[in-house]
């Protein structure tokens, strides 16, 4: 699974969360940075989703995910750059427990983590990151 070189990864763990993905590519686009937008679930294709990291060349993970939300922490436990969760609203408590997954990662697996549905704020927060460099 070659993927381009790219600015930002924006990954989502479903096809439901396109309107998310889609906000969040409008605000890149805007900026002038690249992405790859890929739907990959750290619970069903945890194999697809390791393959994905270690060939990746982005400065920045986006991870938009509901629910226990495992999607961005498995990203921030296999790579060293940034990793920006996206909580995703759901039926359940309105996507506290998605945020509450995001949030309540381990000393050592550190993931930024913006509203629930939120993925023009996590798009400008990896703007913000690149225009560091």
């Amino acid at each position: 699974m070659a993927n381009p070189m790219v600015d930002v990864a924006i990954l989502s763990g479903s096809a439901s969360d396109a309107a998310i993905v889609e906000k969040a590519a409008a605000v890149l686009d805007a900026h002038g940075l690249t992405y790859d937008a890929r739907v990959i679930s750290a619970h069903r294709e945890p194999d697809r989703l390791d393959e994905y990291i270690r060939a990746s060349d982005c400065k920045v993970y986006i991870a938009i995910a509901g629910l226990s939300a495992a999607l961005p922490g498995v990203i921030a436990s296999k790579t060293e750059r940034p990793v920006i969760g996206v909580p995703v609203s759901g039926k359940v408590m309105g996507g506290l427990d998605a945020i509450l997954s995001i949030v309540q990662m381990p000393k050592g697996v550190p993931v930024a983590c913006v509203g629930v549905d939120n993925g023009e704020n996590a798009a400008l927060l990896a703007v913000r990151i690149l225009h560091l460099h």
